[in-house]
């Protein structure tokens, strides 16, 4: 595609827009219609129809020593590592809450995932206290998922040897950028010697996956430090790559208000950073796989996408989906298919709530019938690239009235009742997926509820 119509593409889809991990969109859930009794019943339900399957278990442990500026994630900031017994004795009594819910003597769990804030704030003899107790009196699905996401600079061999040993094969490796004065503006510090060292010890483990997360769009990024970090990452050979658009929304992170937007790549200048990353990453034989992620052709999530079993959630892409997700944790979200709830977001209202013996859940949304047939083509449009409209729909008219405008920017392509990404419409997955979003139609107030889609 030539620049010039490149750059019109890009002007004319530069909009606030939603990432997609579910649907409804968080800021369109119906909390005033929502109660905790009505999510516990949905969960009890999806689990009495799905409990061999496994249920995956999220854990957000939000601790940080140190504010990064670029972070949009809950987090508590402190040196004071005497938050982690009590916390982690309110996340097990939280899990027995949801064990009774289940009233299941022995569940079966697929997937674990340990996110943050920095898992590896928490020391190595409190992490396997955590998993074990998750794991207590349960047995692991065959080909059981545990990840866990690690800060370089302070992730240590104990850390990953005790996570091994508890079944963790997976990891995620927090790096952004390699640049010293991006790491110093977005308070982000790690080596690549930091990088390689924590490698080395998970391969000699025999961890099966590392993915390394970086971004595109930092203040102050320029193609040379991009290519620099990719070149570096290249080098050091991750199985899987995530390469993020930053999200600027300062009007939710104030910490992103240590720069300003005259700091920022913007429009062409930051799309060029994505094709400059993207392509240099593919030619290193990496395939796409989604929106933003990356992944060599012998790995499960690669795998997953040529199956068409790959999924979508809070968590980001999955090799597999699972009828049933809980989120433990300040914040954490949880999904039961046809109901989303999401935690407080404070942690002393959530020691306060555990401590009552009270689930803390602060709000959520039911899905309609509605919902679940948009949730489905959504989720087909981000994982497979394609969505066959269901018969009979009442909306499939005005999502096709919709798509006019793609369809004639060659983003995408209508064939009767299939519409399929193109090429260059995987870059602007994001504004495809506005098309299907009945409830993100229905309002114009989106500039402060999400970040830009480029």
């Amino acid at each position: 595609m030539e620049t010039e119509t490149l750059n019109k593409l890009i002007n004319k889809y530069n909009v606030a827009a939603p990432r997609y991990t579910s649907y409804p969109t968080v800021p369109f859930w119906e909390n005033e219609l929502f109660n905790v009794n009505d999510w516990t019943e949905r969960v009890a339900l999806n689990f009495s129809k799905s409990k061999d399957q496994g249920i995956s278990i999220y854990v957000h442990l939000p601790y940080c020593e140190s504010l990064c500026t670029y972070c949009g994630c809950n987090t508590r900031i402190t040196k004071n590592h005497q938050v982690e017994d009590p916390y982690i004795t309110s996340l097990l009594k939280e899990w027995q809450m949801y064990k009774e819910i289940l009233k299941e003597e022995k569940l079966k769990i697929a997937e674990i995932h340990l996110g943050g804030g920095t898992p590896t704030f928490f020391t190595a003899e409190n992490l396997h206290r955590l998993i074990s107790g998750l794991l207590d009196g349960n047995e692991k699905t065959e080909g059981a998922s545990f990840s866990f996401e690690a800060h370089p600079a302070n992730t240590t061999y104990e850390h990953l040897k005790t996570l091994f040993d508890l079944g963790f094969k997976r990891l995620s490796l927090g790096i952004q950028d390699f640049d010293e004065r991006v790491q110093f503006i977005i308070n982000r510090h790690q080596t690549v010697d930091d990088v390689a060292r924590v490698m080395e010890d998970a391969r000699g483990l025999g961890y099966e996956s590392i993915n390394f997360d970086l971004i595109y769009g930092l203040p102050l990024q320029t193609a040379e430090s991009v290519r620099m970090t990719i070149e570096k990452s290249m080098e050091l050979n991750p199985d899987r790559i995530s390469f993020y658009s930053y999200a600027h929304v300062p009007w939710i992170k104030p910490g992103q208000r240590r720069f300003t937007e005259h700091d920022l790549p913007v429009g062409e200048e930051k799309l060029n950073l994505y094709k400059l990353g993207k392509q240099m990453i593919q030619d290193c034989g990496y395939k796409d796989v989604g929106m933003d992620h990356f992944a060599k052709t012998d790995d499960a999530l690669y795998l997953a996408s040529m199956d068409g079993t790959l999924h979508r959630n809070f968590m980001g892409y999955a090799d597999r989906y699972t009828p049933l997700l809980i989120g433990l944790g300040v914040s954490s979200i949880s999904d039961a298919w046809t109901a989303f709830a999401q935690n407080v977001k404070t942690v002393e209202e959530y020691h306060e709530l555990i401590g009552k013996g009270i689930l803390p859940v602060v709000k959520g949304h039911i899905l309609n019938d509605e919902d679940i047939v948009l949730r489905q083509y959504i989720l087909d449009m981000m994982c497979r690239g394609k969505v066959v409209l269901k018969e009979g729909f009442e909306l499939n008219e005005k999502i096709m009235d919709r798509l006019v405008p793609l369809i004639n920017d060659q983003l995408v392509e209508a064939n009767e009742n299939i519409i399929q990404i193109t090429e260059i419409g995987k870059s602007f997955l994001r504004n495809v997926c506005m098309a299907f979003d009945e409830r993100l139609q229905q309002t114009k107030e989106r500039e402060n509820l999400f970040s830009q889609a480029i």
